[in-house]
């Protein structure tokens, strides 16, 4: 084979995986490192975001948590197919629910697919946002990633208070924590 048809070649065939790759992309929001709701808008934002698996990875999560500054914040790490996150996350959408106004919760999907993530949000909706975490670094900014689930809790001030490896048994030692480390810490 002649060389400058192989470059055509090689160059060709790269152009497309780039082609294929691009297809089937997730149509996850997209979160802008830095751009994520401050101030009053930021509580509300989570709303509006509920359910919805946002890119961006650890530094949008960063942004996202910066601009809840102000508020306790517990974050949530599950995977599609962790039978203890299916457990425990009707537990994190009551109590999102019950602290709205009070509490942001965010969710991290660590090593799992967007596919199978937004099935599970489908089948367990909760009224908060989260982030897709394909090889777990969002997850490495709470010390999570060594344990599934894992929920962290951030103070009003921004800092990690507190990392809980491992499922919550009932609804009751969730809340316990939540008041223990977000609203009291």
């Amino acid at each position: 084979m002649r060389p400058h048809f192989r470059r055509l070649l090689v160059a060709a065939a790269v152009g497309a995986a780039a082609a294929l790759a691009a297809c089937g992309q997730d149509d996850a929001a997209t979160v802008q490192p830095g751009k994520a709701p401050t101030g009053a808008e930021a509580l509300p934002s989570l709303r509006r975001d509920a359910n919805q698996l946002l890119s961006g990875g650890p530094q949008a999560f960063r942004a996202r948590l910066a601009g809840l500054r102000g508020h306790p914040v517990v974050v949530n790490q599950w995977a599609s197919w962790c039978g203890p996150c299916r457990y425990e996350f009707p537990f994190f959408a009551a109590l999102a629910r019950r602290y709205e106004g009070r509490v942001a919760f965010l969710g991290v999907n660590s090593t799992d697919n967007d596919d199978a993530a937004r099935s599970f949000l489908k089948r367990y909706p909760g009224p908060f946002p989260h982030f897709a975490d394909p090889d777990g670094d969002v997850a490495r900014v709470f010390r999570g990633g060594r344990a599934f689930p894992t929920t962290a809790y951030y103070a009003a001030d921004g800092k990690l208070v507190f990392t809980h490896a491992g499922s919550y048994a009932t609804e009751g030692k969730l809340d316990e924590d939540i008041r223990r480390y977000a609203l009291d810490g």
